[in-house]
């Protein structure tokens, strides 16, 4: 045992090694060829199927389990690539036990769905581990796009240009592309720097050339680029990270989750990554449970979770909520953050007040509970800035604070395209921001062959 595991305050290097080479190993393994083949061949391969009209992407399911089940995994691969090119990490992360697997029609008779993420890894893998490009350029059109943020969105929609043959340049803020598969995904769901390896997949087609520590805002005009690139398209996410609106929160020790997950991702050395002995982590949704999972790998000796609503509210699927508990995470309901208890400056505990639900309005109870915590991790939802638009705001119009769209992704400015969760109805998901990347680049490229 590390000597540090039961240091108050907070601490790195609170485990072994050996502890954290294992706690942060792959979660779900892969299949390897007998294996894919066997669970490929529980697929009933239905028409119509309710697994493809479940996947944001509709990937034709169906096909690429068949096409495993024949030995064909690179033709099963390009099946999927069609639809979605980031198929890799998606099938890593996505929450198919709520997508596609929730509504198998093995799930519904027999409660065992096919296993449809592991074997999307599994024909992407082999497709990747090849070297296996299933596309070529068109000959260039003349025609460049800006795209603005390397995330899923991003990626997706330069992909499907590039290949149409415009030439893309990509505006990343960050060092690294990939957005939130890179910064933003729990260590164990995405092993051996997947995040980048799909990058490098992604640009090898051609025609893709990525600026890094180019923040629009700062570094470049959205006005800029409408008038340099025949179009442009914004996957730039989220900026901003919600207040707790309790008092003390300014307190050491009070973090932004997304931040802690970040640094987690980007460290050489897991015993590098402080955690404290105590963590409280305030939010429902894959962050905090993300956030909650990796600080007990870390070495946390408790762990909590609370959540202001019920279970049943959380965002976190059920799955993601039963792993959190295997793992020794405490999820508290019906509590909300009132006060974070501090002690010259640092952060010593958490008051929460109990809540419920009146006439269908959340309302405090006036009961309170304090807990221990030496850290707290704010996973309560991210913002969208505006500002970096550059006064464009006139211009392009927003809905509830973030990006309006239509249905192709067209935002106000004639030349302009979004996606991804900088958007109105964005949702937390690689998966549907991959679609809304893929489906502004089709619009895209009509508009620019017309």
């Amino acid at each position: 045992m590390a000597q540090g595991q039961f240091k108050d305050g907070i601490a790195a290097g609170r485990l072994s090694q050996a502890q954290y080479s294992d706690n942060f190993s792959d979660l779900h393994p892969p299949l390897d060829r007998h294996e894919a083949v066997v669970e490929a061949d529980r697929c009933y391969f239905c028409y119509d199927a309710p697994c493809m009209q479940a996947c944001p992407t509709t990937i034709d399911i169906p096909m690429f389990i068949r096409q495993i089940a024949t030995g064909n995994p690179l033709g099963s691969a390009k099946t999927i690539f069609d639809q979605n090119i980031l198929g890799g990490m998606c099938a890593r992360v996505c929450p198919t036990e709520t997508l596609c697997e929730e509504v198998c029609v093995r799930e519904v008779a027999e409660g065992k769905p096919v296993q449809i993420g592991r074997l999307q890894r599994y024909a992407t893998d082999v497709a990747m581990d090849a070297g296996k490009q299933f596309y070529e350029r068109a000959a260039p059109s003349g025609k460049s796009v800006a795209v603005v943020g390397a995330g899923p969105a991003g990626l997706a929609c330069a992909h499907r240009l590039a290949v149409a043959g415009h030439a893309v340049t990509i505006y990343e803020a960050r060092p690294k592309a990939g957005g939130l598969n890179e910064y933003g995904i729990a260590t164990y769901k995405t092993v051996d720097d997947f995040a980048q390896a799909e990058v490098d997949y992604v640009t090898a087609v051609g025609g893709i050339t990525i600026e890094y520590g180019k923040a629009l805002g700062r570094d470049i005009a959205l006005a800029e680029l409408a008038a340099t690139h025949d179009a442009v398209f914004l996957g730039m996410g989220l900026a901003g990270v919600n207040a707790l609106r309790a008092e003390g929160e300014d307190a050491s020790g009070v973090e932004n989750a997304v931040e802690f997950i970040a640094g987690l991702r980007q460290a050489d050395d897991l015993a590098s990554i402080p955690v404290g002995r105590r963590v409280v982590v305030i939010g429902g949704g894959m962050t905090a449970i993300d956030a909650a999972v990796q600080s007990k790998l870390l070495g946390a000796e408790e762990v909590t979770i609370c959540y202001r609503r019920g279970k049943e509210h959380m965002n976190a699927s059920e799955y993601e909520q039963d792993l959190a508990a295997s793992n020794g995470v405490v999820i508290r309901h019906w509590q909300q953050p009132k006060r974070v208890v501090a002690v010259n400056g640092t952060t010593v505990g958490i008051e929460l007040e109990y809540t419920r639900l009146d006439q269908g309005k959340l309302v405090g109870t006036g009961e309170v509970v304090t807990l221990a915590a030496d850290q707290v991790f704010k996973a309560i939802g991210q913002t969208f800035d505006a500002a970096p638009l550059n006064g464009s705001g006139n211009s392009i119009a927003l809905e509830q604070g973030r990006i309006k769209v239509d249905e192709q992704g067209r935002t106000s400015m004639k030349t302009v395209w979004a996606g991804g969760d900088c958007i109105f109805g964005g949702e937390d998901l690689t998966v549907s921001a991959v679609a809304q990347g893929r489906d502004a680049a089709d619009s895209i490229n009509q508009a620019l062959s017309g």
